[in-house]
């Protein structure tokens, strides 16, 4: 299996992005603009195509529990427990959890399920549950900290659907499925024509964001010895976020799918999809709040970089 293949062009787009970064060509607010452009536009356009021609029958309901498990589990410690090691605010520490334990489930996902799975019926699964429930809850908690004062408040929460593109487009799409809506000809080729800038937008986004003449918003006080450079994030704090999101959660994965008795075809796509490397998304979400982007960066470009070790590992024992 050709794994690598499925790799190289997000490498190169995120290369192609610091190059420009680097020499110029996208000015000062380049990577910043495209992040925009991402969120605004073209993330919700691919995320309503997405889920409006996604069937909401058929759920696995044990793979998917075990999924959701390794999920929680690691989002979970990445936002409560080990960001508070690095000093990081309470704002930041849903980036955190999320660089840990959101999986890149599209343009990487499709390509290694086709080939390591054999079909994407559970992959579009995965995708349901992070754009329906996690996703939400990180920018809800994101959302929460752009209050001044930092509450919760009923009114804001209700009204974030109209107020945040990214969950909007997605209670569209879960809709116009539910009903069985289809687009006009025109909408749909004008959306289609829109999502397929989502990917490749976010990763010359992601590679500009990587070159920077400007220190980052990221960076905090850490504890002694742990502290990151100005403008970047600690190597201490990659390598944890990395080992959350490349060991972490496959393993916690497999261990929920023996203890819900998963046959190893369902054990096998249950471990992959949580072998995943971390979204572009992550950075998209950081980018847009201003917190985490010096974390989100790097841990999109480690994990991706690393995670075709834990992919194959995965094939190789499950498959």
């Amino acid at each position: 299996m050709n794994l690598v293949s499925a790799f190289v062009p997000i490498w190169i787009l995120t290369v192609v992005g610091y190059a420009a970064s680097r020499w110029g060509l996208l000015g000062e607010a380049g990577a910043a603009v495209l992040g925009r452009f991402v969120f605004q536009l073209a993330m919700p356009a691919a995320l309503f195509l997405a889920l409006s021609g996604m069937p909401l029958s058929g759920f696995a309901g044990r793979p998917l529990l075990a999924f959701a498990v390794s999920t929680a589990a690691v989002v979970g410690f990445g936002w409560f427990g080990a960001s508070r090691l690095f000093g990081r605010e309470p704002g930041e520490r849903p980036i955190w959890g999320m660089a840990a334990g959101y999986v890149n489930s599209a343009n990487l996902g499709i390509p290694i399920a086709t080939q390591v799975l054999g079909d994407v019926a559970f992959l579009a699964q995965v995708v349901l549950l992070q754009v329906l429930v996690v996703a939400p809850v990180i920018l809800v908690a994101l959302d929460r900290h752009g209050d001044p004062a930092g509450r919760v408040r009923m009114r804001r929460i209700a009204s974030l659907p109209v107020r945040n593109p990214v969950i909007l487009a997605s209670l569209l799409g879960v809709a116009c499925s539910a009903a069985g809506l289809r687009l006009p000809a025109t909408a749909d080729a004008t959306l289609t024509l829109l999502s397929g800038a989502a990917a490749p937008a976010a990763l010359v986004a992601l590679g500009a964001s990587l070159h920077r003449s400007t220190p980052s918003r990221d960076h905090r006080a850490v504890p002694a010895g742990w502290a990151a450079p100005a403008g970047r994030a600690g190597p201490a704090e990659l390598a944890v976020v990395t080992a959350l999101k490349l060991v972490g959660q496959p393993v916690v994965a497999y261990v929920a799918g023996l203890a819900l008795h998963l046959p190893a075809p369902q054990l096998l796509a249950v471990v992959v999809c949580a072998g995943l490397p971390t979204a572009q998304n992550t950075f998209i979400f950081g980018q847009e709040y201003g917190v985490g982007e010096a974390v989100t960066s790097r841990a999109v470009l480690l994990t991706t970089t690393l995670s075709l070790v834990t992919l194959a590992a995965a094939a190789a024992v499950l498959g």
